[in-house]
Formats: C-alpha cells, structure tokens, sequence
C-alpha cells in the first residue's frame, strides 16, 4: 500500500504536465441558436456550430467555422378576405474563417474572441428571398471554455454578432453556441 501511495503521484504528474499545454488542434460541435435579423422582425432557428482551430501559439490561431440553423418564419399578407399568416420553413449555413485570440493563463478557464468572415447561405423564403443566395457575412465574438480533462473542455457559452447583406438591407443577428471541445495534440 505504502508503495502505491508512492507511485501515485508519479503516475499522474505526466497527465497533469499535458494537461498544462497549448492544444495544437481544438475542434468544436455543438448546439447553436441563431436569432435572425433580431432588429427587425426576427427569426429564431435551431441548429449546429463546428469549428476547427488551430493554435499557432498559446495566445493566437486561426478557426475555420460551420453552422447550419432550421426554423420558421412567419408572415403576415393582407388581401381583399383580410390578414392571413404563413409559416414558411427556414434554413441558412455558413462557413467563415478568421483569428482567433484565447487568454491561456488559467489551468482550466479559457476565454477568448474571434473575428471571421466568409459565406452565408439564406435558403428560400429566408428573409422573404425568393431563391437560395449566397452572400458575404462577418462573425465577431466570443465564448468560454472550461476543461474537464487534458482532452476536453465544455463550451459554457460563444456569443456571436452575424452581420449579413440579403434583399439589400442589413440584417443583425445574433448566434448562442455551446457544446463540446476536443482538444488534440500539444504546442511545444
């Protein structure tokens, strides 16, 4: 028993020596919810976040970013028998690439921000298009992340700002993430 209680914590030294580095990969999934055009009349959409980032060091990378949100939007069309309303099935991707900045100095908390720009996908009747278009969108934003072992770490919550361009108005949106991190390898 003495000798176990001796060999113990050289067992876990190794894993709480990994546990302290830089991971040269993380890859995100999780849960998203994208609340569209939320100045206007706003659509609220459930849907996934992935995302691949890459340290470069233990401050900065670069995330690839994917998400994809279904949902509903309601619309209101008056004619001569009056108000009607229709729910139209929404859907809309995106897929958007920038840095990204994390504050490694906590053993087990990491904030961080990005700033990503790339492609958005409004499928139709998506804010009253007609069609599927694609246009030019830009994320900035931010989450936390809290590790639970030297290769995961739970996504408490990422909050991002969505700026898009459809039907030639700007659209504000707003996206909650949260879900689950893998961290791989090691930075040295």
């Amino acid at each position: 028993m003495r000798k176990l209680l001796i060999l113990l914590p050289l067992l876990i030294l190794p894993v709480s020596a990994f546990a302290q580095g830089t991971p040269k990969v993380e890859v995100f999934g999780g849960y998203s919810n994208l609340i569209s055009n939320f100045t206007n009349s706003s659509i609220d959409m459930n849907g996934v976040n992935l995302a691949v980032q890459e340290n470069l060091n233990s401050w900065f990378g670069g995330v690839l970013d994917f998400s994809t949100h279904f949902g509903s939007e309601n619309q209101s069309v008056t004619g001569l028998s009056g108000t009607t309303t229709t729910s139209f099935r929404v859907n809309t991707q995106s897929v958007t690439y920038g840095p990204v900045f994390s504050y490694r100095k906590s053993h087990t908390v990491t904030p961080f921000g990005h700033a990503m720009v790339g492609a958005v996908r409004g499928g139709p009747d998506y804010l009253g298009i007609s069609r599927g278009e694609v246009r030019f969108g830009v994320y900035a934003g931010g989450g936390l992340d809290v590790k639970v072992s030297p290769m995961i770490s739970l996504r408490l919550i990422q909050a991002d700002y969505l700026m898009t361009r459809f039907s030639g108005a700007r659209q504000d949106n707003i996206r909650l993430s949260a879900g689950i991190v893998l961290r791989l390898g090691k930075k040295k």
